[in-house]
């Protein structure tokens, strides 16, 4: 299974998400799936891309031409794949997506995961969309989408598929039992 993955490509100041992004990492390798993310050898990115490495397990990389010329691709990977531009990146790592998660992170993070969101509303996307809310991260993001629903500019129906989880337990139990 290819998991998508969308985090920082910085590490931010708590030490505990390299911590989970290590781990997450390690479990995408323990379990025979590939990870799919945009490519860098920065931040989180370089972090989850070295840790699936590291435990055997295989990474395909989608990296936009602009970061490739400011040398920030990670060279190391199974794969990199080096689009014209953010647009193609966003679309490649989704068409490649089984499982698409949402790690802490900036505004790239968001802009790619927004994406992920709407096409499961828009019903283009049946893979589930686990926003990892480690520490209470995205709990912003989970209110307002309940708002959303609340004010009537959403349904619980056209947000079925994306899942909140403070855990690999949570995450993993998310994928058994998903349903498209």
């Amino acid at each position: 299974m290819n998991i998508t993955v969308y985090l920082g490509a910085h590490e931010g100041n708590d030490p505990s998400y390299r911590k989970a992004v290590e781990e997450l990492g390690a479990w995408i390798a323990g379990n025979g799936n590939r990870l799919v993310y945009g490519g860098s050898d920065e931040g989180l990115m370089a972090v989850i891309a070295d840790a699936v490495l590291s435990h055997g397990g295989e990474v395909t990389g989608i990296e936009a031409q602009m970061f490739a010329d400011q040398g920030v691709a990670h060279q190391g990977l199974t794969e990199l794949v080096i689009v014209p531009d953010i647009t193609e990146r966003r679309t490649r790592m989704i068409e490649l997506g089984d499982v698409f998660i949402a790690f802490p992170g900036g505004t790239g993070t968001l802009e790619e995961v927004s994406e992920v969101v709407s096409k499961i509303c828009l019903n283009q996307l049946s893979q589930p969309c686990i926003f990892y809310n480690l520490n209470g991260f995205y709990d912003d993001m989970k209110a307002f989408l309940q708002r959303m629903i609340n004010v009537g500019f959403s349904t619980s129906e056209r947000q079925h598929g994306i899942y909140f989880a403070s855990n690999l337990t949570e995450i993993e139990h998310i994928i058994a039992t998903h349903q498209a």
